[in-house]
């Protein structure tokens, strides 16, 4: 049975393709086809791939799940949008009609799904919510656990409580898109100066910078006295002409602060962020301990935009336990399309669970020919590294020299993180290794930290781990008595972003590793996204050239074809250029 999810058409649309319960193919379309105009479009670059990597048509599906309900989400949306702004009439018709043609589009989305192909594939519209808990429980290890979703809104709904029971999810409660927590998060990640929706992950990492001196101030906000779901009070916020929430006058008069955001210091930006994280992780923790002794269940399953949070799920670890949570590889709302394909496939066609996704490597690969044709049609000097032997000793020199090394191999991951196979690596004992990597290649701020790569092995010798860490989906934290990373790679409190790597889903990066901790402190290395600033993470030959050449990378190794700038040549006492005897299409012994 072929199964074709798709996710919401709003943002990070993705696909993903299953045949028979596995998946065959997964990928966000911003990957294939970055254009902010196509992220509220049927994500038709993710389903061409998907179609193409199955060798299929769309005739030959049997069902397209979109997680997304237009209709139901269009009525939740209207309601929630007049009880949010009932004192600024112009704004609530504004955003009526907003939220009018929005559900044209959708419906006009799926209308030209039903208007593809024969008559004999199934096109079926579900909850949004429910495949966000759909990716979060089925693709867990976990027999029966409590399912909790928050994001910003989807079908009007700002999050589900659920109880994952076998094949089966049964929902409990449904948390109203005016008391989202999500949306709380991303109006305040817009008054520190960040773009919502898009960079609440800086908020998240400056919060640990600052106090949280307005903690209670925002539960406050966030729920109602004696309650424990979330519960939004109105009265803090403003909807401007434009339909966008802004902290009302009731906001900064209660916080004794001018409500001029120009003028915020950069301490009370800190404090802002540290309290509202402190209150979310507050908020969210007592929700969960009240509905799991409902539930009779230590299993907790997370999903939702909310829980792109590493800090979030990692405080949530330390108090329900490491190994009692999961959150899929893809939170997000790409991660919805998974979900839509695995409600069908378990919750509507009651098909047996199958064993936990380990390898989230599901978007394109390409053969060592189309790399040496895309290398010599721009006319790039590179050598092939012919050998595995011949690979890893040049990287292990690279790495050991200070050198950056982009990392390009095998099928791209699916969601928002680096795991090994688009991935920028550095040593972390080189000099100025987070300078250079920030004012040469990533151009970000100096409070986001990078993550740190170690093989499943070692992890214990250095780190306390979590399961999560493989996705990073949460964070370590150092053993007591171990020093052996430097201080601009740790966080507060002794944590740290670590990505826990397997040799059954990555062995080459596993082996790299092992090679490297051989003649260093320990084997581990910085990783973080081989792309640009502002740009996805690179998927094709031609994008790692050009993020190459046009950052402080120093060499990039595209499969086994390796390009280096001068200084990274000279490390290896050779001068890059044209393998004369480069066969690309043999397999390297």
């Amino acid at each position: 049975m072929l199964i074709l999810g798709i996710s919401s058409f709003t943002s990070d649309t993705a696909a993903a393709l299953l045949r028979d319960g596995a998946v065959v193919a997964a990928i966000e379309n911003h990957k294939l086809q970055p254009s902010s105009t196509l992220t509220q479009r049927i994500p038709e670059a993710a389903i061409q791939f998907c179609l193409e990597t199955a060798k299929v048509s769309w005739d030959d599906l049997d069902v397209v799940a979109v997680a997304s309900n237009p209709s139901q989400g269009w009525g939740s949306r209207v309601v929630s949008s007049s009880s949010l702004s009932p004192s600024a009439p112009f704004a609530t018709v504004y955003q009526e009609g907003k939220e009018l043609a929005r559900f044209a589009r959708e419906w006009s989305c799926i209308r030209s799904l039903r208007q593809r192909g024969s008559n004999s594939t199934e096109i079926v519209s579900l909850d949004h919510h429910l495949c966000h808990a759909s990716s979060a429980f089925f693709l867990s290890p976990f027999d029966k656990a409590l399912i909790l979703t928050l994001d910003g809104e989807g079908d009007g709904k700002a999050g589900v409580i659920a109880l994952g029971d076998g094949n089966k999810i049964t929902p409990l409660e449904s948390i109203a898109m005016s008391d989202s927590v999500g949306r709380v998060y991303s109006r305040i990640t817009n008054t520190l100066g960040f773009i919502p929706s898009k960079e609440e992950h800086k908020t998240q990492w400056l919060s640990l910078e600052g106090e949280p001196v307005y903690e209670k101030f925002f539960l406050r906000i966030l729920r109602r006295p004696g309650k424990v779901l979330p519960g939004v009070d109105g009265r803090y916020f403003r909807r401007g002409s434009n339909g966008m929430f802004a902290p009302s006058d009731v906001f900064w008069k209660e916080l004794g602060i001018d409500g001029d955001v120009s003028t915020l210091s950069p301490e009370l930006k800190r404090n802002l962020a540290s309290s509202l994280q402190a209150a979310i992780t507050k908020l969210i923790s007592d929700l969960l301990g009240a509905y799991q002794k409902k539930a009779g269940t230590q299993h907790i399953c997370l999903s939702g935009g909310v829980f792109h949070n590493s800090l979030l799920v990692a405080a949530l670890e330390q108090k329900f336990g490491i190994g009692n949570i999961f959150v899929p590889p893809a939170p997000g709302n790409a991660g919805s399309a998974i979900g839509a394909a695995f409600s069908i496939w378990h919750q509507q066609n009651n098909k047996p669970r199958t064993v936990e996704i380990r390898s989230v490597y599901f978007g394109p690969s390409y053969a060592r020919t189309e790399i040496k044709d895309v290398l010599d049609n721009v006319k790039a000097r590179y050598n092939l590294q012919n050998t595995w032997e011949r690979k890893f000793e040049s990287a292990v020199k690279l790495l050991r020299a200070g050198k950056i090394v982009g990392w390009f191999h095998g099928a791209t991951e699916f969601g928002p993180r680096a795991l090994g196979h688009r991935s920028i690596l550095a040593s972390p004992w080189a000099p100025y290794v987070t300078e250079n990597l920030n004012d040469f290649v990533k151009h970000r701020e100096s409070f986001r930290p990078f993550a740190v790569s170690v093989r499943q092995e070692d992890c214990d010798r250095y780190f306390i781990g979590s399961p999560l860490c493989r996705f990073m989906n949460s964070l370590a934290s150092v053993r007591p008595g171990i020093d052996v990373l430097p201080p601009s790679l740790l966080l507060p409190g002794g944590l740290v972003r670590l990505h826990i790597v397997e040799k059954e889903t990555d062995p080459i990066l596993w082996e790299l590793l092992g090679r490297f901790g051989q003649e260093e402190p320990a084997p581990l290395l910085v990783n973080t996204s081989f792309n640009l600033p502002g740009e996805p993470p690179v998927i094709r030959p031609k994008d790692a050239v050009r993020t190459f050449f046009c950052s402080g990378i120093d060499a990039v190794f595209i499969d086994n074809f390796l390009l280096t700038k001068s200084g990274a040549a000279h490390v290896l006492n050779e001068r890059p250029g044209p393998d004369a005897e480069a066969n690309a299409a043999a397999q390297p012994s």
